[in-house]
C-alpha cells in the first residue's frame, strides 16, 4: 500500500464500524459495549480511487500504564507512530469529552497530519457535536456516517488533502499487492491428479494459534514476531478480535493469526464472546496449520480435547505446544507423561506432534515451528493410485473385510481423491454393511505405511456400479 491511516478516538464512537466500511467486509467486532477493541487490526483499505492500509485500534481510556486500559492504550500509541496520518474519529451525537481534547492534544504532539471525522453525523441532534469538534484546533471535521456510508467521498478528499496527491496516487509500478484476509481465501481442496508432487517449502504458511483463555497464545507470537505486537497480561480473555500478523522463519513466509480464548459452549453467555469464539472458528476454518496451545500446568482439560477434535473435524493440520514449560519442575518425566496421554485421549489423531514450549522464555519455539512444517508436508501429501491399490491387496489380505449376512463385502478399488487434507475413496460392495472398525483399521494403516501421523484422513466408500444394472432378464 502506498500509505498507512490509522483510525483513533474514545471509546464507542465508531472506530471499527468505520474499518469494516473501508476494508469492504466485517472483519472487527462491533458491538454496543464500549472498549470493545483491544489490538491494533491492520487491513487493506479501499475509498473510491484510494487505496491504503487502515489500522483499527482501542479506545482512549485514562489509567495506569500497568492496568489493561493502559497496555491497550500502548498499542493505540504504537499505531499512531506507524501511520502516516491519523482519523480521529469523535461522536457528533454524543459531543465531545475531556478524553477527546486529550487525544486531540496527544495527535498535534505527534507532528502528523491528522483529519477529524466526527461520526454518526445522520443522527438527529448532532449538529451541535459537529460543531463543537472546531474547538479541538485540528481543522475542519468531516461529517460522516460509518454505519450508513455516507460522507465517504468527503473523507477521501480529506486524506489526499492530508497526505498529499504524490503519496496518495504512486505510480502503477510502485503500489505493493496487499494480501487478502485469510477468511476471504477458503483453503483449496487440492486437484485430482494421480501424482505425488513434491512438498513446497517455500510456499507461505497460514497458521491459527487457539487454545483456552490464558493459555499463552498472545504470549507466544509476540515471542515469534521479537516484539510486543499483541496485548498480553495475567488477565484471562485480553484477546477478541482474530488478528493476523506476518513474519519470516528460516526464509519461509509465516501468516499467523491470534485468536481468541475458547471456553466451554456453557460457559460462554456473553454476546461479545460469542462474537469472539466465532470469530476463532472462522479463523480455523480458513487456516492450514492449527497450533492448538496447552497450558503444561494444567493440561488436558475437557475443553482443550473438545479443541483438538474440533480441528481434525475440520480437516485442518494440528499441531499441539505444551506452553508454561519453564514452570515444570521435572520436565523429562512430566514429559514422558504428557506423551501417553496424548496417544491414549487423542486417538483421532494418532500420531499428533506434540512439543514443550515456553512464549516467555523463548523454549522450544523453533522445534515447534519444524514441528508444524513437517505436520503441513503430510498434509500436503498424494499417494499414487497404483501404491494404494497394492497397499489396498496386501490389508485384506492380513485381515479381510467381515462378512455381514453371510456375504464379504470386497474392497475394489482406491485412490486418493484429494489432500488437504488427505481424502481417500474405495470402491466397493455394500459400502453401507462395512462396519467403522475397519474403517479404523485402514485409517491406521494408511498412518503407519505411509508415514502419515497426525493429521485427519478421510476414507469415503462408494457402491462399484453394476454393469447389468437396467437390463431386462432374459427368459
Amino acid at each position: 500500500m502506498s500509505f498507512t491511516v490509522a483510525i483513533v478516538g474514545r471509546p464507542n464512537v465508531g472506530k471499527s464500524t468505520l474499518f469494516n466500511r473501508l476494508v469492504g467486509k466485517k472483519l472487527a467486532l462491533v458491538d454496543d459495549t464500549p472498549g470493545v477493541t483491544r489490538d491494533r487490526r491492520p487491513g487493506a483499505a479501499k475509498l473510491i480511487d484510494l487505496r491504503f492500509t487502515i489500522i483499527d485500534t482501542a479506545g482512549l481510556e485514562e489509567s495506569g500504564p500497568e492496568t489493561l486500559q493502559g497496555r491497550m492504550w500502548a498499542q493505540t500509541r504504537a499505531a499512531i507512530d506507524e501511520a502516516d496520518v491519523s482519523l480521529f474519529v469523535v461522536d457528533a451525537k454524543a459531543g465531545l469529552t475531556p478524553a477527546d481534547q486529550t487525544l486531540a492534544e496527544m495527535l498535534r504532539r505527534s507532528g502528523k497530519p491528522v483529519v477529524l471525522v466526527a461520526n454518526k453525523s445522520e443522527a438527529r441532534g448532532s449538529d451541535g457535536g459537529f460543531y463543537d469538534a472546531f474547538t479541538l484546533g485540528l481543522g475542519e471535521p468531516c461529517p460522516i456516517s460509518a454505519e450508513h456510508g455516507q460522507g465517504m467521498l468527503d473523507l477521501r478528499d480529506a486524506i489526499v488533502a492530508a497526505i498529499g496527491e504524490e503519496r496518495a496516487f504512486p505510480e502503477a509500478d510502485e503500489v505493493a499487492v496487499t494480501d487478502v484476509d485469510v477468511r476471504d481465501e477458503p483453503v483449496g481442496e487440492g486437484d485430482d491428479e494421480d501424482v505425488e508432487p513434491e512438498y513446497d517449502e517455500t510456499k507461505p504458511l497460514r497458521i491459527a494459534v487457539i487454545g483456552r483463555p490464558n493459555a499463552g497464545k498472545s504470549t507466544l507470537i509476540n515471542r515469534f514476531l521479537g516484539e510486543d505486537r499483541l496485548l498480553t497480561g495475567p488477565e484471562a480473555g485480553i484477546t477478541r478480535d482474530s488478528i493476523s500478523v506476518e513474519w519470516q522463519w528460516r526464509g519461509r513466509t509465516i501468516k499467523m493469526y491470534d485468536t481468541a480464548g475458547m471456553r466451554k459452549k456453557a460457559r460462554v453467555q456473553e454476546k461479545l464472546e460469542k462474537l469472539s469464539v466465532a470469530d476463532s472458528l472462522r479463523s480455523i476454518r480458513f487456516a492450514e496449520l492449527v497450533i492448538i496451545v496447552f497450558d503444561a500446568t494444567i493440561p488436558f482439560e475437557k475443553q482443550d480435547l473438545h479443541l483438538v477434535d474440533l480441528v481434525a473435524r475440520e480437516g485442518r493440520a494440528p499441531v499441539l505446544a505444551f506452553n508454561k514449560w519453564d514452570l515444570i519442575e521435572d520436565p523429562q518425566a512430566f514429559l514422558a507423561d504428557l506423551r501417553e496421554k496424548t496417544e491414549r485421549l487423542l486417538p483421532q489423531v494418532r500420531g499428533i506432534r506434540a512439543v514443550p514450549i515456553s512464549g516467555q522464555t523463548g523454549y522450544g519455539l523453533d522445534r515447534l515451528m519444524q514441528s508444524v512444517v513437517e505436520t503441513d508436508r503430510v498434509w500436503n501429501s498424494r499417494i499414487s493410485t497404483a501404491k494404494l491399490n497394492r497397499w489396498l491387496e496386501s490389508q485384506q489380505v492380513q485381515h479381510p473385510p467381515p462378512a455381514v449376512s453371510g456375504r464379504r463385502v470386497k474392497l475394489k478399488y482406491m485412490t486418493q481423491v484429494k489432500a488437504r487434507p488427505p481424502a481417500f475413496m474405495i470402491s466397493c460392495t455394500r459400502p453401507e454393511a462395512l462396519p467403522e472398525s475397519y474403517l479404523r483399521y485402514l485409517t491406521n494403516g494408511l498412518r503407519n505405511d505411509f508415514q502419515m501421523p497426525g493429521v485427519p484422513i478421510r476414507i469415503h466408500l462408494r457402491a462399484s456400479e453394476n454393469p447389468f444394472e437396467g437390463k431386462k432378464k432374459k427368459r
